[in-house]
């Protein structure tokens, strides 16, 4: 367009749809959206268009920054938002009396964070991602509790291991999945002196019953 004066008037540049100042700002702005809808959604129906709208980007800076939709869960759910040997070292400091206390406690701060999205959408994939599956199982059963229960000096660590995962996914379900009333909205500290004895005779009780049903 030409004005009065013969000279041509500036137009702003068109907006690349999916660019932000930052490539940077781009993938955190996905791993964010991806936590949030993978959440909601679980795995299967969560969709890299619905993660890229809520990003606000264009849907091919999904594949651009993660390769895709497993790339993107890998890097968003797979990757867990705490450090494993931090955890162990803080739930053992008191000794095996106080660990059931300090797991449900340290549990509970941590996915009442940031952290409850990455559980919930583990939790509401693993039925249909074997990834989400192994994530669940390697992090909380072969690396967490079993490594707790044999720093305790506690016999059976396997089994003793497995229990205390009964115990923590199925409250992490009831309070950040299910939020079943008055659980999920409960204090930190109700929750611990409530839960923690039942996890603290997981750990460090009698078990009766046979250690193997094979026959």
């Amino acid at each position: 367009m030409t004005t009065a004066k013969g000279s041509t008037s500036a137009r702003p540049p068109a907006r690349r749809r999916g660019r932000r100042t930052s490539g940077e700002d781009t993938r955190a702005a996905l791993l964010t959206a991806a936590r949030a809808v993978f959440a909601e959604r679980g795995y299967d129906r969560a969709t890299v268009r619905a993660i890229a709208g809520q990003a606000g980007v264009d849907p091919a800076m999904v594949n651009h920054w993660f390769g895709g939709k497993d790339g993107l869960f890998a890097q968003a759910i797979l990757q867990v938002p705490f450090d494993v040997h931090a955890i162990i070292e803080d739930v053992t400091a008191d000794g095996p009396d106080k660990l059931g206390e300090n797991i449900v406690r340290r549990f509970l701060t941590t996915w009442d964070g940031a952290g409850g999205e990455v559980f919930e959408a583990l939790v509401r994939s693993v039925t249909t991602h074997d990834e989400a599956r192994s994530a669940l199982r390697d992090v909380l059963l072969r690396k967490l509790f079993t490594a707790i229960t044999t720093t305790a000096g506690s016999d059976r660590p396997e089994l003793r291991a497995a229990l205390c995962a009964t115990q923590v996914i199925g409250l992490g379900v009831v309070r950040y999945v299910a939020r079943f009333e008055p659980v999920a909205s409960a204090d930190v500290d109700t929750l611990v002196a409530t839960i923690a004895p039942t996890l603290q005779h997981y750990l460090t009780g009698d078990l009766d019953g046979p250690t193997d049903t094979a026959a």
